[in-house]
């Protein structure tokens, strides 16, 4: 019998999850009542946990964890090796109008950072790599590098060796 290695399957794709995408990597697991646009693209390794959206132009990297309750728009781009906590959510429009629609502005967490739980991360931002956002933080200018910032708005509170 040939038996597949642990280290090489396929997406496992919950059934009541709505994935649109054909483009999730090997050894991802998506969880019940996720939905994931056609356009999304997802790494390898990831684990994308209950009741979390993921929009089209939206890119995930390998080795990523998205709790449960995440909302990740178009525009946002998460690196390698990177945590979102439960209930995050990122935005895309500084001045958002119902009825508006405009280019969706970019967002960018660099690798291996993590943010925690109920942060809001608006659009334009970039999250450097090694940065941690504390829970409840509301990030509305760019962290460097092995930073922490917790707050609102967000300040560094300390920087990581």
């Amino acid at each position: 019998m040939n038996k597949q290695s642990k280290d090489d399957c396929p997406a496992t794709i919950h059934p009541l999850s709505d994935v649109q995408t054909t483009k999730i990597g090997r050894n991802t697991r998506v969880w019940q009542y996720v939905v994931i646009l056609r356009d999304a693209v997802i790494g390898d390794d990831c684990n994308i946990c209950s009741h979390s959206f993921i929009e089209n132009d939206v890119l995930i990297g390998n080795r990523v964890t998205v709790k449960c309750g995440v909302m990740v728009w178009d525009g946002v781009t998460i690196e390698d090796d990177v945590f979102v906590g439960p209930n995050v959510t990122f935005t895309n429009d500084k001045f958002p109008r119902s009825k508006d629609y405009k280019e969706p502005e970019k967002t960018l967490v660099k690798r291996n950072a993590s943010i925690g739980a109920n942060a809001a991360i608006l659009s334009g931002i970039e999250i450097g790599e090694n940065a941690m956002v504390a829970a409840g933080a509301v990030v509305t200018k760019n962290v460097p590098p092995n930073a922490v910032v917790a707050g609102n708005p967000a300040k560094v509170v300390r920087v990581l060796e």
